[in-house]
């Protein structure tokens, strides 16, 4: 928990201090992102050690903030490296059977399985048929649904393994170093085909992955956790089951005066600090954020800023060798939308493999 004080304090000060940071870092030598994640790497165990994990087993509960309720979720992810991966989500405030999404090779895992969605009666033509989806646009939803699945995947264990896996590859970039908790951070760009980029934090002197983010590819609604529009039902997390209506086994209100996750327990719940900006090293200008737009001269003014999301890493322990954080926080622009904490991990361990079957 203390980190998280710390990058909110440090995150303040660098953002006054840019300028400053900006003078000194133009002069530092530049990186090669290799090198960066070879040093995390080290940290978070050593390559002997990360590359003899075939599996692991984890286990915990979130916290996740959905309009004006407070939803905790009790989950369990199981990953078979390099290509399989599943998250079980059960919400005990719930009545509803628990929710499974996952991915195996380039296969979807859904549980309960979806039904063929059909448009509702009248939803054609006028005085028409309804007309179901095509098997093309059937596969293309799935392929989709798929592709952000791995996504998640990719943000997850960055913060594990400081790389990338066969499932879905990435190329990185060093991009320059950052203000952060314990000093400065390197940034590196991570990015996958066909648009997918995100940007690892790396601490400096620990080499200990502390931060993720990226933007959105599409333009954005209203952030989770902010109280959805009329007729919109509130997001959640890929997989997770949508919130029920008001009545049993609807998630318990926010009672008057509670604070969202993280109340009572120190800084978490405090709003996050603006992401630092990556000073690069050649001394340039830095480039946008991933999804951001070039600011826009003219009568409309500077284009607005993008919705940013991060997650922060916290809480390294020691998991049999390894160093793997026990606590992670998710953040939609200066927003916390959920804390997960981690009970335990179990690498290597015998994992049935009717959890990776695909259901149709």
């Amino acid at each position: 928990m203390r980190s998280f004080g710390q990058f909110v304090l440090i995150g303040v000060l660098a953002a006054i201090s840019l300028p400053k940071v900006s003078t000194t870092a133009a002069q530092a030598p530049a990186r090669d992102a290799a090198a960066v994640l070879a040093e995390a790497r080290e940290a978070l165990g050593g390559e002997k050690r990360l590359s003899a994990v075939k599996n692991f087993v984890a286990t915990g509960r979130t916290r996740q903030i959905r309009g004006d309720n407070l939803v905790p979720i009790e989950f369990e992810i199981a990953v078979e490296l390099p290509d399989k991966y599943v998250r079980k989500d059960e919400i005990p405030a719930q009545e509803s059977a628990p929710t499974s999404v996952g991915f195996s090779g380039d296969e979807l895992i859904q549980l309960p399985v979806p039904a063929t969605s059909t448009p509702p009666p009248g939803g054609g033509r006028a005085a028409g048929p309804a007309t179901p989806p095509s098997p093309a646009q059937l596969d293309a939803a799935r392929k989709t649904r798929v592709a952000a699945v791995k996504q998640d995947f990719v943000r997850l264990t960055l913060g594990m393994f400081a790389g990338s896996f066969s499932s879905y590859p990435l190329t990185f970039k060093y991009v320059g170093q950052a203000e952060a908790p314990q000093g400065k951070a390197d940034v590196v760009e991570a990015k996958a085909a066909p648009n997918f980029t995100v940007r690892l934090f790396v601490n400096s002197q620990t080499h200990l992955p502390i931060m993720v983010s990226w933007a959105p590819d599409r333009p954005a609604g209203p952030p989770r956790g902010s109280p959805p529009s009329a007729g919109q039902a509130p997001s959640g997390p890929p997989g997770a089951p949508a919130p029920t209506p008001p009545g049993r086994g609807t998630p318990t209100p926010l009672p008057p005066g509670a604070q969202p996750p993280g109340a009572g327990q120190g800084p978490p719940a405090a709003t996050p600090p603006p992401l630092p900006t990556p000073v690069p090293a050649t001394g340039q200008p830095p480039s946008p954020p991933p999804g951001a737009s070039p600011s826009q001269g003219g009568r409309s003014g500077p284009a607005a800023a993008p919705v940013e999301y991060r997650i922060y890493f916290a809480d390294y322990r020691d998991v049999d060798g390894l160093q793997w954080p026990f606590r992670l926080r998710k953040a939609t622009g200066t927003d916390t939308t959920e804390e997960t904490t981690f009970d335990r991990f179990r690498i290597n361990t015998k994992i049935d493999p009717k959890r990776f079957e695909v259901r149709k």
